[in-house]
C-alpha cells in the first residue's frame, strides 16, 4: 500500500479503477489514527452502529457469544481491511470486534460515506462488490465449517489466510504471521482447542504445514491446499468493474 493512500482506496482498488478524484475523496473519508491494543474490543453487538473502521495495522477479528457461553470467532480481519462495512445499513452491530494484538483504526462515519455515495454512483458500485465479496468469502468458509473434517477446517483457513495476505503481498511465499492461539483458531473453525492441536501436530509430522511463536510455515503449499479441498483464491475469479 502506497505511503500516502488509506485503507478504503486500496481496498476499493482491487475492484476497478479508481480516479485521483475519487482516491482523494476516499482518503478524506478516513479520520486520525487511533492506536488500539490487544484485546481491545472496538464495539460490542448490539451497539448502535453509526461509523466503521479501517485497519491500518494490526489483527482483529468479529464474533459472537453462544448462550451456552462459547464464543464464535466470524471474520478474521487483516492490516488493510476495512471492519463494518457490511453493518452500513443496520441500526445496530451485528457482532462484537476485538484487536488480536496491538494496532491502529481510523473511524469512517456511515454518514460521509452516505453523502460521497450522492456525490459519486462508481464508488457507490465498488463498494457493493467489496461487499458481495466478504459475502462470498464467508460463503465459501460456511460450505468448509458445515461439511468438511476437522482437517480439511483447518487447511482451508489457514490456506484463506495465506490468499488475502498474498494479494497484499505478492512476494509472500511459505511463511506468514499467524497472531492467533490455538483457542482462537478452534472458535474460527466450530472445533476444539485439542482437536486443532491434533490436527496441527498431525500436519507437521506430515510435512504439511508447521506453526510456531505467531508463525506459520506452509513446507507443502499444494498438499495443503488439496487437504482444505482448495481450487483456488476466491479473489482470482473477481472481475474488476471497469
Amino acid at each position: 500500500m502506497g505511503q500516502q493512500e488509506g485503507c478504503i482506496a486500496h481496498h476499493f482498488g482491487h475492484y476497478g479503477t479508481l480516479s485521483e478524484n475519487d482516491r482523494h475523496r476516499l482518503d478524506a473519508l478516513e479520520g486520525a489514527a487511533v492506536d488500539v491494543i490487544k484485546g481491545q474490543v472496538l464495539w460490542h453487538e448490539g451497539d448502535i452502529a453509526r461509523e466503521f473502521c479501517t485497519l491500518g495495522r494490526g489483527w482483529a477479528y468479529s464474533f459472537r457469544h453462544m448462550e451456552d457461553g462459547t464464543r464464535h470467532i466470524l471474520e478474521i480481519f487483516l492490516p488493510g481491511d476495512i471492519i463494518g462495512l457490511c453493518e452500513f445499513s443496520f441500526k445496530q452491530r451485528l457482532s462484537s470486534v476485538a484487536m488480536l494484538e496491538d494496532g491502529e483504526i481510523r473511524l469512517v462515519s456511515n454518514r460521509q460515506l452516505h453523502d460521497l455515495f450522492r456525490q459519486s454512483t462508481s464508488l457507490m458500485s465498488l463498494c457493493f462488490a467489496v461487499c458481495s465479496y466478504q459475502q462470498a468469502v464467508l460463503s465459501e468458509r460456511m460450505v468448509h465449517l458445515s461439511r468438511r473434517s476437522a482437517r480439511q477446517r483447518v487447511a482451508y483457513l489457514l490456506f484463506e489466510i495465506f490468499c488475502r495476505l498474498r494479494r497484499r503481498n505478492d512476494g509472500l511465499e511459505e511463511c506468514f504471521r499467524l497472531p492467533l492461539s490455538q483457542q482462537q483458531l478452534a472458535d474460527a473453525l466450530g472445533l476444539s482447542p485439542v482437536h486443532v492441536s491434533r490436527t496441527l501436530t498431525a500436519f507437521r509430522h506430515e510435512g504439511l504445514l508447521k506453526i510456531a511463536r505467531g508463525w506459520a510455515h506452509m513446507m507443502d503449499r499444494r498438499a495443503l491446499a488439496r487437504e482444505g479441498s482448495v481450487s483456488g483464491c476466491l479473489h482470482d475469479h473477481v472481475e474488476p468493474l471497469v
